[in-house]
């Protein structure tokens, strides 16, 4: 071997452990639990924060499975904060109520409705009251006349069972909120409003019924102190939205692929089971963004939708 061949020959004995060390380019493949972008959930913070965190990282670890890319859960602090986060794009799947769910759709167009719960096509809202003011059940709506000069508090001012719909029916009943004795409260959630009601810090309170039915369920209500005294119409309510940009990430039937991942959920899969016992329901049902006129007309009736 000549000089010039022994020379070259370590020059590449020097490069061959560089090479081994330099970095290599990352996959792109957006279809993997491996991807760099994961696909971000999030939900209105309607009940308590542990209970939300339990519920929403079971779900994130079954749709990875199913849809094969790394899922997150993101809280958020409140109802205005979980549609600012899907308009701005932090959140890709939000688990809206029904009035927060058109605000979010308004303000990104292409956004679609695509699963709700069985009992989300027939929703209702429940006016409690503490036993103290001696209230009884009633079922015609007349009867919420009785509740004026009454303390009410509604859950978050942005909540369509725990705010909306119920001032929707008070006003339908000719009852208006300067006619209750002083401010009308904003507890934030439906468990919150269940408490103050109970504690007798507000006399009356509206709240979402699956709630009301849940923590009856788990005994977490004390029947000697609050009672359910009417329960309104039906109308459409909860329903998960998805932001049109996860087509260009992950491919344009990517859409109908989250939808099917909710609509197999099976009671008779104990993981599954339990993902929907949490949310309350027996299972998810399609939904579509026209199911929702109504609660756009009454937001804007009652300016909660300019």
């Amino acid at each position: 071997m000549g000089i010039k061949q022994i020379a070259w020959a370590a020059v590449v004995g020097l490069m061959l452990p560089l090479a081994a060390c330099a970095p290599q380019p990352e996959a792109t493949t957006s279809t993997t639990t491996g991807s760099a972008q994961p696909l971000v959930t999030g939900a209105i913070p309607d009940q308590d924060p542990e209970k939300l965190q339990r519920l929403y990282s079971k779900l994130a670890a079954y749709l990875e499975k199913e849809l094969g890319v790394k899922v997150e859960y993101k809280p958020v602090t409140d109802y205005a904060a979980a549609v600012t986060a899907f308009k701005v794009g932090d959140l890709d799947l939000v688990w809206f109520g029904g009035l927060t769910g058109v605000q979010a759709r308004l303000q990104v167009p292409g956004a679609e409705a695509i699963a709700q719960r069985d009992i989300d096509a027939q929703f209702h809202t429940v006016f409690i009251a503490n036993k103290n003011t001696n209230i009884a059940p009633f079922t015609d709506i007349s009867g919420l006349q009785q509740l004026k000069g009454r303390t009410l508090t509604f859950g978050s001012d942005s909540s369509t069972s725990g705010r909306l719909m119920p001032q929707y029916f008070l006003k339908q009943a000719g009852v208006n909120l300067q006619d209750f004795k002083g401010e009308v409260g904003f507890s934030g959630s439906h468990d919150t409003t269940i408490k103050l009601v109970e504690a007798g810090t507000y006399e009356i309170g509206a709240l979402n019924e699956q709630v009301w039915n849940s923590r009856l369920e788990a005994k977490e209500i004390d029947l000697d102190k609050v009672q359910v005294i009417w329960r309104t119409p039906a109308y459409y309510d909860y329903h998960w939205v998805i932001n049109p940009t996860v087509k260009q990430r992950y491919g344009e039937d990517f859409v109908t692929k989250v939808q099917q991942a909710f609509l197999k959920l099976d009671p008779q899969v104990p993981e599954q089971k339990e993902i929907l016992d949490l949310f309350g329901a027996a299972k998810f049902i399609p939904t579509q963004n026209a199911n929702y006129a109504n609660i756009e007309a009454v937001g804007r009736e009652i300016g909660k939708i300019k």
